[in-house]
């Protein structure tokens, strides 16, 4: 007979995202995903890093963005030492009210600062604007592709798919009210502000938002690189080794290359465009959707389905064709037509401030007065 496992959830090493597909579907489909995924996370905490940068910057502009990329980046790489899932838990419920909080900040201010002097709405005024802003919002509302990992942090991995659901619903009262409000308020000046921080006036209402953002962009960062952490350590045969701190210790060389690639290219908007078009596209949209249709493409399949369709849906043909208009639309708008304007955006932005940018998109500081000296003599005929 044997003993009950000490905690309310199989004993079992955790799965991740692309060991479900070797699962389902072969080890063709976990190269792919693991290619992906991982991508996909590495440019995610790149992100969260540039963020850091940008945001302290906003309150503290004695030292530029690139010195504070570099303070960050040693305070991230101190993610090394958190074991696991678990360990973020209460980090994480913490982090909602951090972002609830700078959320409906920025769109309470937005609101009471009003529209600014001859505010313009043009909207996307080109095609590259129009499917940058389309890769946007494949980034914003496809989620972190960690949904596995983050399930298994979870003492009740069968109730993830209602949190989930919930999850999403809440995210967009975050989203678009926020969006919408400061979007009102200046128009066409985020086309060059990344940052909506730089756009309202300095107070102690906007710090504590962006302290707070800090914080939550510090544990989002552990929560995209927990997973590479992992995989590194899988790579490398460290996984099984009792000591952790041997075992954080071989993390290090995760970090490093995420550190670099976040001084290197510090351009905050043209990148979550980039991500969204060629690795959000895939790892949260056409992957998943075709690999549930090759799953269940056999009738044994769908009768043994552990997860039947939807209520709204009437059966398992109007599954497939649901599947099959997301992996569709989302190879044509979001990855060719989004990533060749994302692509071509980064591009331009990389020609107008160069590598290694000092300080992206930072207010230019007023010209030397001139030096006095003695006055010229005039002259008379």
């Amino acid at each position: 007979m044997t003993e009950a496992p000490p905690f309310p959830f199989p004993v079992v090493d955790f799965m991740q995202w692309f060991e479900v597909l070797d699962g389902l579907l072969g080890p063709y489909w976990k190269a792919v995903g693991l290619a992906f995924n991982c991508t996909f996370l590495l440019f995610g905490s790149v992100i969260q890093l540039i963020a850091c940068a940008s945001n302290i910057y906003y309150i503290n502009d004695r030292l530029d963005k690139r010195t504070w990329t570099y303070i960050f980046g040693a305070c991230c790489a101190t993610t090394v030492f958190v074991p696991s899932f678990h360990n973020y838990r209460i980090w994480s419920f913490l982090g909602l009210g951090m972002t609830s909080y700078t959320a409906w900040y920025l769109a309470i201010a937005a609101v009471i600062h009003g529209q600014r002097d001859g505010v313009a709405h043009s909207g996307p005024t080109k095609l590259v604007l129009y499917f940058t802003g389309a890769t946007n919002i494949l980034y914003t509302f496809g989620g972190h592709a960690v949904t596995v990992e983050i399930m298994h942090a979870m003492w009740k991995p069968q109730k993830f798919k209602y949190i989930y659901l919930m999850a999403t619903l809440y995210v967009f009262t975050l989203t678009l009210p926020s969006a919408a409000a400061v979007y009102w308020a200046f128009g066409d000046e985020l086309l060059t502000h990344s940052n909506a921080f730089s756009l309202l006036p300095k107070s102690g209402w906007r710090d504590a938002a962006v302290i707070l953002m800090l914080i939550h962009q510090f544990i989002t960062f552990g929560f995209a690189c927990t997973p590479l952490y992992f995989v590194w350590e899988k790579v490398i045969g460290m996984h099984d080794t009792k000591s952790f701190c041997v075992r954080a210790v071989s993390r290090l060389p995760v970090v490093v290359p995420i550190w670099f690639l976040a001084i290197i290219f510090p351009f905050f908007g043209p990148i979550n465009s980039a991500v969204g078009a060629l690795l959000v596209s895939f790892t949260v949209y056409v992957i998943p959707a075709m690999a549930h249709i090759l799953t269940y493409r056999t009738p044994a399949a769908r009768q043994n389905a552990a997860e039947k369709p939807p209520f709204f849906l009437p059966n398992w043909t109007a599954m497939f064709v649901v599947n099959a208009f997301i992996v569709g639309w989302v190879l044509v708008v979001g990855f060719g037509l989004g990533g060749w304007a994302s692509t071509t955006n980064f591009v331009r932005q990389v020609n107008t401030f160069g590598l290694f940018a000092k300080c992206y998109q930072c207010p230019k500081p007023p010209p030397p007065p001139l030096a006095a000296g003695p006055m010229p003599q005039q002259t008379h005929r």
